[in-house]
């Protein structure tokens, strides 16, 4: 009798990703490079891969109003202590803004170095339409919501924050009816992260549609003419997620950088993939507290606030972009002019939209504030689809890193699932005895 075969185990979603993005590639490059048979752009560009990303996009999108919401929410409502909720939230706003400032100087310094634009001929008939960006002003005033409905409708994430905020805050202040609600919205939250999951099973195939389309249409040789100024934003990209996020892990919260990375693989892969923060949420909410060890009310917290104001990546964009296009057209920038780069593009973040292809519209606000040609943008028109899926994974590293380190100083975080190997399933146990250690504590607070 010989003895039964193991069987095989199925693969992570992480390596079925990655399988996906490799075929995408490899199609998509070979499409273009044979030059796409009107057939084939019709019913495979224009139609499956087409219809296959949008729709995956669009269920992931359908996620991130619900779950914003009801994340927040009940974030915000476990944090009973309020002065705790300021404490968390200045730490969050301070380390996402500190991040970004940090993004784009170093970005501005090595495009400096570097010079990618150095003897660049620029073409004639480069242009680009932007919108007009609103003044600081306009911008904090449009946060606060005169109608949280309109605001949900319209995916305006900024006021659906802030009333997800207050509508936490008003259910710690209000007693047993609070908690009532409270404890209906914690069952709506497992509601919605069980739809997150459903959608998530189908990951792969929308991912191997996204990537496809982007390399048949543009292909490899897109970024030829800009292979300077594409190698310098990829390094400074490099650099920041590879030096600065690993630097605050280890001084300020005593984490492992290469557990994090493990554990981060498939938000990045995601977010790279999407090229959409908001998208990317329900995988980098779920990393964060199933992977790494984060309390829910840490997490529900932090990630959906990242989502929507850090963008290092953007900001990275923004800081070599200004410099290339300086020095493309000959225009000397001074220290105050680079200094208010910094400012502008770091206060430009906050009201960054999480899709793609936003960081562009920023970008003109940037260059008006130094008075550079706006019509610059169209010279990196034709690269910045590729450089917009990188820096969106970077974008989701700050995220999960700055919500590490404030759950790690509020001891909201399980070293034991944080250090745990990826492939144990006992993390998700480690995890809810965790949460339940740290619950059984607030009611025993609350009993006192």
């Amino acid at each position: 009798m010989t003895p039964a075969e193991p069987k095989r185990k199925p693969l992570s979603l992480t390596r079925q990703i990655l399988i996906a993005m490799a075929a995408g590639l490899a199609i998509g490059v070979l499409i273009k490079l044979t030059g796409p048979a009107p057939l084939a752009q019709r019913w495979l560009i224009d139609g499956i891969f087409l219809v296959g990303g949008k729709v995956f996009l669009a269920a992931l999108k359908l996620l991130v109003v619900p779950l914003v919401f009801v994340s927040l929410v009940c974030g915000t409502a476990s944090l009973d202590d309020i002065a705790k909720l300021g404490r968390v939230g200045g730490k969050t706003l301070g380390l996402y803004i500190a991040t970004t400032a940090v993004a784009i100087s170093l970005a501005i310094a090595v495009a400096l170095l570097i010079a990618p634009g150095a003897g660049f001929e620029l073409s004639t008939t480069a242009s680009f339409q932007v919108q007009q960006a609103p003044p600081l002003s306009e911008t904090f005033i449009a946060i606060f919501p005169t109608n949280p409905f309109k605001a949900m409708a319209e995916g305006n994430m900024l006021q659906v924050i802030v009333f997800s905020i207050l509508f936490g805050l008003a259910l710690c202040m209000t007693g047993d009816a609070g908690k009532r609600i409270g404890s209906a919205f914690e069952d709506l939250n497992t509601v919605v992260m069980k739809l997150v999951m459903m959608i998530m099973m189908t990951a792969p195939y929308g991912v191997f549609c996204l990537i496809a389309k982007v390399f048949a249409e543009q292909g490899l040789g897109a970024i030829l003419p800009l292979v300077k100024y594409f190698g310098v934003v990829v390094l400074c990209l490099a650099l920041h997620a590879g030096l600065a996020y690993p630097a605050m892990l280890k001084v300020l919260g005593g984490l492992s950088p290469l557990g994090f990375l493990k554990k981060a693989r498939s938000p990045l892969l995601f977010a790279f993939s999407t090229a959409s923060s908001n998208a990317t949420l329900p995988v980098t909410l779920e990393t964060a507290k199933d992977k790494m060890g984060v309390h829910n009310s840490i997490a529900s917290f932090t990630i959906p606030l990242g989502a929507t104001i850090n963008m290092d990546g953007t900001a990275i964009m923004q800081g070599v972009a200004t410099v290339f296009i300086a020095q493309a057209y000959g225009i000397d920038l001074g220290v105050n002019d680079y200094a208010m780069v910094v400012v502008t593009a770091t206060l430009a973040s906050i009201g960054t939209a999480g899709v793609p292809g936003v960081g562009l519209i920023m970008l003109a606000m940037v260059l008006k504030q130094v008075h550079l040609p706006v019509e610059g943008i169209g010279l990196i028109i034709g690269v910045d689809r590729l450089l917009d899926m990188m820096r969106t994974a970077v974008n989701t590293a700050g995220d999960l890193a700055v919500t590490c380190v404030v759950a790690r100083s509020e001891r909201q975080l399980d070293m034991k699932i944080f250090n745990a190997d990826t492939r144990h399933a006992a993390d998700v146990h480690l995890r809810k005895e965790f949460h339940g250690a740290i619950e059984a504590s607030a009611r025993q607070r609350e009993r006192r």
